[in-house]
């Protein structure tokens, strides 16, 4: 049986076009983390309105990614011999940073030519406005889950350097957030991996039933 990986995926309004960030797991986290946090129930004057839903249920999923260069250099691989696992490093820390300052350098541009083209007769406003965005960031463990996260916070642990002091074996640990999409959001990548993320928790639920069908007969009685 093929070894499947987990993954990190930071990806624009699609997956198509530039090359996407990706940082695949070198080892498997051993363990995963998963907390749910339930918001307080909306009170009411009558039990009906305390059993309304209110905020939506938020999944946080905490673990830690292992990095190590020791097979890429038995390999003779370059990038590793060059920096170790910095670029490993590189693409994660760059998912917790907004994109990017050639948006920064555009949005500058695009003032300038707005402020020739009014004449300039207009005071600047006082508080510019911000043009960087956070990473869209998708969570790929397993067959069942693909689902848009955002990433709450990262610590990276350097063990091992080599001769140059690149980094050769680090811990990171990662808490994620993952995102309740907006019906009004532009992001369609993250629509469709939640739905279909739901749909695959929704039908294990289902099937679940099989596995306490015959423990359900001997609880009702007859």
């Amino acid at each position: 049986m093929t070894l499947l990986r987990g993954a990190l995926i930071e990806y624009g309004t699609s997956l198509i076009g530039p090359i996407p960030n990706v940082v695949i797991f070198q080892f498997n986290p051993e363990s995963l983390s998963r907390s749910l946090d339930i918001p307080p129930r909306p009170g009411g004057a009558t039990p009906r309105e305390a059993t309304q839903a209110g905020e939506k249920t938020v999944e946080k999923i905490t673990f830690k990614a292992h990095f190590s260069a020791a097979n890429m250099l038995d390999e003779g691989k370059v990038l590793a011999q060059l920096f170790g696992i910095g670029p490993q490093l590189a693409a994660l820390e760059k998912m917790v940073l907004p994109s990017a300052k050639l948006a920064g350098l555009l949005g500058a541009a695009l003032d300038a030519i707005g402020g020739a083209l009014g004449g300039g007769g207009e005071a600047p406003p006082a508080q510019p406005i911000p043009r960087e965005k956070y990473p869209r960031i998708l969570f790929i463990w397993g067959l069942t889950r693909v689902l848009p996260v955002s990433i709450d916070s990262m610590s990276i642990n350097e063990l091992e350097y080599d001769a140059l002091l690149n980094p050769t074996r680090a811990e990171v640990d990662l808490q994620l957030s993952v995102i309740a999409v907006d019906d009004c959001s532009d992001d369609i990548l993250a629509k469709g991996a939640l739905e279909y993320s739901t749909l695959a928790k929704e039908a294990q639920a289902i099937a679940n039933l099989a596995n306490t069908a015959e423990q359900i007969v001997e609880l009702i009685p007859l």
